[in-house]
């Protein structure tokens, strides 16, 4: 009679020690890499743009990510809290990479740039929805929707298709809107979100736009000016500066591969690259330095790079980012998985 006991009893060990030495087993298996030794931090850059990864930063206690598959971008609020955008949401992180808060559901869903202003003692971000057709004002401290700007009629134009990709605020309040996955207009809005004005047109000469991607406002200059990433220009992508008033003023630089967006900090830029890498510009626009490159072309501007094929150091689709106030960046590619890191600037 003891023998059945026995078996069953060993048999359950045998199948504990299984689990615990595979936990990637059928059934139990997480998105996250399975590796016997912690993750270690990669340097990258060089120069005074030399920067360090923060393994695990951002991933739940379980080690996988919380965000699900991530198409937009990244700011950071007065108190240093990172807000980054998913197809699900918006999610706040706290620097130390938890998360303290979260914009869920179909009003916050599918931003794919964002940009944040102070306005008195608030903070709003603003977001371009290209998959809803729009872009919103929201309060960053509780959610509240401030602002809706769908296609603006009054401008006449026969847009059937308007995907908005874009957005930055000049210092008066005006609210700047690329068509970057529609019509490659660029579209001027008030600050209480009437139309004003459009600039631009789709294709490959000196001019115009071919994916007008990504959009900020180039502080680096006097007087302030749009810095417009041409994500699919031919040959190469390119960067190109237009006047508030949505005059052409140059191209900035090109060869870029796919810039998706920019960021500024005082001199410099960073410039997100969806072939997996990000660079860093001066002020003289001059390549500083380049972040997290992959040289593997079929892993990168691969949305399908599950989290355990994720590699510390190397990027895949390159779509985002963001300084702190210390001079780190945080960084979001185009991912199935939902991938954000933390660069941290090596002093």
């Amino acid at each position: 009679m003891l023998q059945p006991k026995l078996a069953v009893s060993s048999f359950v060990l045998i199948l504990a020690l299984i689990l615990a030495l595979h936990p990637g087993t059928p059934g139990l298996a997480q998105d996250r890499p399975e590796s016997a030794q912690p993750v270690q931090p990669v340097r990258m850059g060089c120069g005074m743009m030399t920067f360090e990864t923060v393994p695990g930063w951002g991933l739940r206690p379980d080690g996988n990510s919380p965000l699900g598959s991530t198409h937009g971008s990244v700011v950071i609020d007065k108190q240093g809290h990172i807000y980054t955008s998913a197809r699900q949401g918006v999610f706040v992180f706290s620097p130390d990479g938890t998360v303290v808060q979260s914009y869920l559901g179909p009003e916050y869903s599918n931003i794919h740039d964002m940009e944040i202003r102070a306005e008195g003692d608030d903070e709003f971000i603003y977001g371009a929805r290209n998959e809803n057709a729009e872009a919103i004002k929201f309060n960053a401290k509780d959610g509240q929707i401030i602002l809706k700007m769908p296609f603006p009629a009054e401008s006449g134009l026969d847009v059937k298709n308007y995907k908005p990709t874009a957005i930055t605020i000049n210092r008066a309040g005006d609210i700047y809107v690329a068509d970057g996955y529609g019509s490659n207009h660029i579209f001027k809005f008030d600050s209480s979100g009437n139309y004003v004005s459009h600039f631009g047109q789709k294709g490959n000469g000196m001019k115009q736009f071919n994916v007008c991607h990504g959009m900020t406002l180039d502080t680096r200059y006097q007087p302030n000016r749009l810095l417009i990433c041409d994500r699919n220009h031919t040959p190469k992508g390119r960067l190109l500066h237009y006047s508030l008033d949505g005059q052409f003023m140059g191209e900035v630089v090109t060869g870029l591969g796919m810039p998706t967006s920019a960021a500024i900090q005082g001199d410099y830029v960073s410039v997100p690259d969806l072939h997996g890498r990000l660079v860093i510009l001066d002020k003289s626009n001059t390549i500083m330095s380049v972040l997290g490159h992959n040289a593997d072309p079929d892993n990168r501007r691969n949305f399908n790079v599950r989290q355990k094929d994720w590699i510390e150091g190397v990027f895949s689709g390159t779509h985002g980012s963001f300084w702190d106030k210390d001079g780190n960046l945080y960084v979001q590619d185009w991912n199935v998985s939902g991938r954000l890191m933390k660069l941290v600037r090596v002093k």
